[in-house]
């Protein structure tokens, strides 16, 4: 879902970069979209030790930081695409925070 939004952010990234505003946006939201997408799959790559939940926390950071900058984008890009792209990112930070709550309790269980 992160990658495929990071896909749907390239595709229209053209809009906001005819915008002089726009251009700084653009190459923050290129960097924390990619980011999003990056931390998971490093830390997947990594195993589901105790080096997964920080690149998921990482992502999730990364994910609120483009839901900030989407809502910032309102100017520049019509009103159900950023809704749209507002939805997905919540619906990712939702995906992230519930795995990370389910590491914490299987961590928590396990040193019982």
């Amino acid at each position: 879902m992160a990658c495929q939004l990071f896909d749907e952010f390239w595709a229209g990234s053209e809009i906001l970069g005819r915008d002089y505003r726009g251009k700084e946006l653009v190459k923050q939201q290129v960097r924390s979209l990619d980011s999003i997408c990056a931390d998971i799959a490093e830390g997947y790559g990594r195993g589901f030790g105790k080096v997964f939940s920080p690149h998921l926390k990482i992502a999730r950071g990364e994910a609120r930081e483009s839901l900030g900058r989407y809502k910032r984008f309102r100017h520049l890009l019509p009103a159900p695409v950023v809704a749209e792209r507002v939805a997905t990112l919540n619906h990712i930070m939702g995906g992230l925070t519930n795995t990370l709550n389910s590491i914490e309790r299987k961590r928590a269980l396990a040193e019982k």
